[in-house]
């Protein structure tokens, strides 16, 4: 994540957006602000890593249709939502949507502050965990074709003679490829080489090599 990561302030009412803004400024957190959700898509995707505090009562696009095509486009910007107490339910559905928390108006500065802060350690460690990610995906990537198939093999839980008589090859020649895996992977342990994949995502379907 940026250095200076951006409050993305996102409300309808002038008056409320500047409050906001004036507060988190103050408080040392750069900050944009929009006058809808329409306007925040269409920054996409040149908006500053961080997170967005918006109303979720709006015209136009409210606060949880937002959410939804945020999580659409996979945009994992830690969300905080604002709502009046009618709009509780409404909140409740961003909640379940994917916000990380809802102020209900009116509250207390320090509450939104503290909301804040929260959302912008959450999204530097996605942005850790994804970058984690990246690593792990190009250390597979760098696998022969039958080194995947045989780093699937042991993620799937089986013994190298199970390994071996799947692809047609003598257990000692698994034993090899197993220890071209370990190497290239940097795992010192079949567990750990389980977990490195599986936090990569791609347990299930590794992409194919060059032999």
């Amino acid at each position: 994540m940026s250095a200076d990561p951006v409050v993305h302030v996102i409300d309808d009412d002038e008056s409320v957006r500047r409050s906001l803004d004036f507060l988190l400024r103050a408080a040392g957190h750069r900050t944009r602000t929009y006058d809808s959700g329409v306007a925040f898509m269409q920054a996409l995707p040149d908006v500053a890593p961080g997170c967005i505090v918006t109303d979720v009562k709006m015209p136009e696009l409210d606060g949880v249709d937002l959410l939804k095509k945020l999580r659409a486009m996979d945009v994992r910007l830690p969300v905080v939502v604002i709502t009046g107490h009618a709009d509780v339910p409404m909140a409740v559905e961003a909640m379940k949507s994917g916000a990380v928390d809802f102020l209900e108006k009116p509250f207390d500065d320090e509450a939104l502050l503290t909301s804040v802060r929260t959302a912008l350690a959450a999204a530097e460690d996605a942005a850790e965990r994804e970058a984690a990610r990246r690593e792990l995906r190009q250390r597979i990537a760098v696998l022969s074709r039958r080194e995947r198939e045989v780093l699937d093999g042991l993620v799937a839980g089986k013994a190298n003679k199970t390994i071996a008589w799947e692809l047609g090859i003598s257990p000692r020649t698994v034993e090899i490829y197993r220890a071209n895996v370990m190497t290239k992977m940097r795992a010192v342990s079949l567990s750990e080489l389980v977990r490195m994949t599986l936090t990569a995502d791609l347990a299930d379907e590794l992409p194919p090599g060059a032999e």
